[in-house]
């Protein structure tokens, strides 16, 4: 660990072995979509529309890829969305109702992209909606609720009259482009292949950028992410809704394929399927919508043809075949079957990620914000007559406390004592049950974590909480993520380079800073558990934080790396942060330590510097005892 704040050196790209004819995933990609563009015209009319067909579930899949995959969601519900964009285009195309609302106002060329944009308008605002509500859910109740709105939606499809009821909408017309008709599968498909490659391309951008870091926090790291000023149920709901319109724009393209649109296609069992093919390919990963959507309508073509000869006509065993098979797929691919290509692909394919070292880029062309850190011995933190209970159990007794800048303070006690429930408190993880706590002046009843965050606190966890499959630069990168402010939309269309540039290089400083510069391009989950400590104080300080909450911070290191750390910490205390920890290591905490509170059975027992506590004789009889007045002794 090394306390030097000076930039971490270039990184060498390993340079691919001598001999093997590697290629990299981008041209692989590439050489995909010019052999399908070189074929497509050559390939059979029932070859084309089966193609169609695997563009169409693909690019539903790969939003519930985006969904359950990297955000943790499951939704069996997506049909449903399908059938919006599907009902939106065929009623405003077909109906006498929809013609005299627009009079003369739209071509008849143009109704089909104004029932593109009404099915966008009618599944954004029913998906926030619905978002809102059902998200709140946990567990197992997610998904029932999905099921209970896509039946609902697919039963309001067949019983409203003017979308034809259970018998449909016909006569919807073809798209038109620039004067040339999409009548036939071969002509869509051509848009629908484009779409979804655009689709693939633009999810991609968004999951390698600093929004695509708060998305991958969370399945599994919301309360880690929340920390970090991440507003992690707006981001549920926005990947919800992006989803929903992936959803909207394939039932759009179906309605235009099909030229007929009615609610069978849109059903529970449809939803299901969709979902299949999200998990099956391989639920975290983009392409894996792609391999899934292809085998599973490959693989249901095949039984259909295939099962009534061997068994006869006069049963439905393509269904009992067809789920005994994803049975068998599921249990011995867990992860999909896009994980397991790649890594025997791995010989032949390398990696083609570009590792920017800070002296690559150019910092002047984008400004992270920067935060004035205080001047010393102002006050930061304030708790004041803190109190947690949970039911009759009292966690924390009207703790009071202070933080200054420039000042290390320490919070000790014997396990129990209620460390972790006032490190919640005092960082917006929990609101207290009486009393108050304040942050840079201002009172912080009931916010968020994310406001403490806002307001410059960044803290470690006593669990370590990182993202196990990226890398330890992604995950310290996720720590400025409100030092940047580049949305959605600007990193689908890669406006956001530049940003993203100054975040990573910002994310390396800190990592070289803490002494891990050597790991930095290594998944976190790699890392022994010290090492993984280290790791998020590097995140918090990507934060550029102004009041740091470390929770048991030296568990895991080895003497050297303690010492390393206590120096580190040491000149973050001289550059004027204020820092609270929780440490069960003594001689770590009397050696480091400006201030200590001891706390017992949730309750201030001692204040004061370490040689007042260490004198304490109710610190000695309480938390230390007898037997480790030596130990205190040798801290002295």
């Amino acid at each position: 660990m090394n306390p030097s704040p000076n930039s971490a050196a270039p990184v060498a790209v390993n340079a691919p072995p001598a001999g093997k004819p590697l290629v990299t995933p981008r041209q692989l990609t590439l050489v995909f979509v010019v052999a399908l563009a070189l074929a497509w015209g050559f390939l059979p009319e029932f070859t084309v529309s089966v193609l169609s067909n695997i563009g169409l579930y693909a690019l539903v899949a790969a939003g519930l890829v985006m969904l359950t995959g990297v955000g943790g969601m499951t939704s069996f519900g997506q049909a449903a969305f399908v059938g919006m964009g599907a009902y939106a285009t065929a009623w405003i195309c077909t109906s006498p109702t929809a013609a005299a609302w627009m009079g003369n106002a739209v071509s008849p060329a143009l109704l089909p992209w104004a029932g593109l944009a009404l099915g966008l308008v009618f599944t954004f605002a029913l998906a926030w909606a619905l978002g809102a509500v059902t998200l709140k859910l946990q567990g197992h109740y997610l998904p029932l609720c999905t099921i209970a709105w896509g039946l609902g939606l697919y039963y309001l499809f067949g019983n409203m009259e003017f979308l034809g009821g259970q018998t449909g909408i016909t006569g919807v017309p073809p798209l038109v482009v620039a004067g040339f008709s999409l009548a036939t599968p071969r002509a869509l498909g051509v848009v629908i292949w484009a779409v979804l490659l655009l689709a693939l391309w633009a999810m991609h951008n968004l999951l390698d950028s600093r929004e695509g870091r708060a998305i991958r926090a969370l399945k599994g790291g919301r309360l880690m992410a929340e920390s970090m000023g991440v507003d992690t149920a707006r981001h549920r709901i926005k990947l919800f809704v992006l989803a929903a319109l992936l959803a909207a724009v394939s039932g759009w393209l179906y309605a235009h394929l099909q030229r007929f649109v009615n609610p069978t296609p849109f059903n529970l069992n449809i939803g299901i399927e969709l979902l299949f093919m999200a998990v099956v390919g391989g639920a975290g990963h983009l392409w894996g919508a792609v391999l899934g959507a292809a085998l599973i309508t490959l693989l249901k073509e095949k039984l259909q043809d295939v099962l009534p000869a061997l068994l006869g006509t006069s049963g439905n065993f393509e269904v009992i075949v067809f789920g005994l098979l994803m049975l068998f797929v599921l249990q011995r691919f867990a992860d999909g079957l896009w994980p397991t290509l790649a890594r025997l692909a791995s010989r032949w394919v390398r990696d083609d990620t570009r590792k920017v070292a800070p002296a690559a880029v150019h910092p002047s062309t984008v400004q992270l914000a920067q935060r004035a850190l205080p001047a010393s011995g102002e006050l930061l933190l304030e708790a004041s007559d803190v109190s947690k209970r949970f039911g009759g159990l009292v966690a924390n007794n009207a703790i009071s406390m202070t933080l200054k800048a420039g000042e290390i303070h320490a919070l000790i006690g014997p396990n129990g004592a209620g460390k972790s429930t006032f490190f919640n408190m005092i960082s917006g993880v929990d609101d207290p049950t009486s009393g108050e706590v304040r942050l840079c002046g201002q009172s912080m009843a009931t916010r968020p974590s994310r406001a403490f965050a806002a307001l410059g606190l960044g803290r470690t966890f006593q669990h370590v909480r990182l993202l196990g499959q990226r890398s330890v630069v992604e995950n310290v990168a996720l720590g400025a993520h409100l030092r940047a402010k580049r949305g959605w939309l600007a990193a689908m269309l890669r406006w956001d380079r530049a940003e993203e540039a100054a975040l990573m290089a910002e994310a390396r400083r800190q990592i070289e800073r803490c002494g891990l510069g050597a790991h930095a391009d290594t998944p976190a989950a790699s890392l022994s558990l010290g090492q993984q400590r280290v790791v998020e104080i590097a995140r918090a300080l990507a934060g550029q934080p102004s009041v740091l909450l470390l929770d048991e911070p030296a568990a895991g290191l080895r003497h050297l790396e303690k010492r390393a750390l206590s120096v580190l910490l040491s000149q973050l205390r001289a550059e004027g942060l204020g820092i609270l920890v929780v440490e069960h290591d003594m001689e770590f905490v009397m050696n480091l330590a400006d201030r200590i509170t001891v706390l017992e059975f949730g309750t201030v027992i001692a204040t004061g510097t370490p040689a007042e506590v260490q004198a304490n004789p109710r610190v000695l009889e309480a938390y230390l005892g007898g037997a480790d007045d030596e130990l205190l002794e040798d801290a002295r």
